[in-house]
């Protein structure tokens, strides 16, 4: 399972949607110790929260990149659940998402039937030092949108709280002049 993550981990990094190295250096410590609201400048700029976080299962996560005016990019990367991808491995990208302050949210592309929503807040973890795990932690409401052959839609809504993924478990990214 390891090595799974591992490679999808570095595929998202390929990808070149792996800001986390410039992120987690820019970015100074609220001094709180316990969760907070993230700068709406640090959101703003996107150096706080731009990167590789956990999703529903073991092995899944969500890569979220913010870019310039609060877009955000990005995509899920999940086993599928459905008799013909049970087990599968899915990237279902953005395909649409925002971010104002520290209020983020995101929608994915349909694949196999199913859909995301999420809507909630970036916030400070309880990794102490930038890089750490849960450094930054998205929580909110997710909703799966599930459409059945017949074209029926049956959603599902949890509340989640999606750890960014230690730094050290990538490379670094190098910063582009």
């Amino acid at each position: 399972m390891k090595k799974i993550f591992f490679l999808f981990l570095v595929l998202g990094l390929v990808l070149g949607l792996g800001a986390l190295s410039v992120s987690a250096q820019e970015t100074k410590p609220s001094g709180n110790e316990g969760a907070s609201t993230v700068p709406a400048q640090a959101v703003k700029n996107g150096l706080a929260c731009s990167g590789m976080y956990t999703f529903l299962k073991e092995g899944e996560f969500v890569q979220v990149t913010v870019e310039d005016a609060g877009h955000v990019t990005g995509f899920v990367s999940r086993f599928g659940d459905g008799e013909s991808d049970k087990g599968a491995f899915l990237d279902q990208f953005f395909k649409s998402g925002k971010i104002e302050g520290n209020k983020l949210g995101f929608t994915t592309e349909i694949v196999h039937g199913v859909a995301f929503e999420f809507k909630g807040t970036v916030e400070r973890g309880e990794g102490k030092n930038p890089g750490d795990e849960a450094y930054f932690v998205l929580k909110g409401t997710l909703i799966e949108n599930a459409s059945d052959v017949n074209k029926k839609v049956t959603s599902h809504s949890r509340e989640v709280a999606f750890k960014m993924f230690p730094q050290d478990a990538a490379p670094a990214a190098t910063v582009r002049k």
